[in-house]
């Protein structure tokens, strides 16, 4: 979570494994897409600064956050792909459908993750205003794709781990 005191793309306090050979793929949600284009590029620039490759870098756009999950779960059924992030914007209006959305994206993330063994990154910005989505997309409280990324890198490195056991 991103406030004044954390900022998203801050990872100076954390070892970060080297991403080399690492298959990500990255669904973005098109709706409100100067927000979510802004985390994909967050995304993208921290996964080749972190050693994974732009061929390894597999993404694809599904028309808004709903749709995130069964975009994850299409590409966690493809093999070679060890991890996910999902990347989306629900910004808080007059009605429900904000808590809806959330929520279903939430476990759907979750289930699809378990369902596959495969990590699946939860990169949705849940705000109550445009200005708080501006600020965690590589405003002033850094960016959440930053962090998907990095997240991403440790999961896989972690499932590695422990494989080798």
């Amino acid at each position: 979570m991103s406030s004044s005191l954390k900022n998203l793309s801050d990872f100076k306090h954390t070892t970060i494994p080297n991403g080399a050979g690492m298959r990500i793929g990255i669904v973005t949600a098109e709706w409100n897409i100067e927000i979510t284009g802004a985390l994909l590029n967050g995304a993208i620039k921290t996964l080749s600064e972190n050693g994974v490759t732009e061929n390894d870098i597999i993404v694809k756009y599904v028309p808004g956050s709903f749709e995130l999950t069964f975009g994850a779960q299409l590409l966690c059924e493809d093999k070679s792909i060890d991890s996910v992030i999902v990347l989306g914007c629900v910004i808080q209006g007059e009605t429900r459908h904000f808590d809806f959305i959330c929520d279903a994206v939430s476990q759907g993330v979750t289930n699809v993750s378990l369902k596959y063994n495969k990590p699946v990154i939860f990169g949705l910005l849940t705000t109550n205003t445009l200005q708080q989505a501006q600020d965690r997309s590589g405003g002033k409280h850094g960016n959440k794709g930053d962090e998907a990324a990095i997240t991403a890198v440790k999961m896989i490195s972690l499932k590695k781990s422990l494989k080798g056991q």
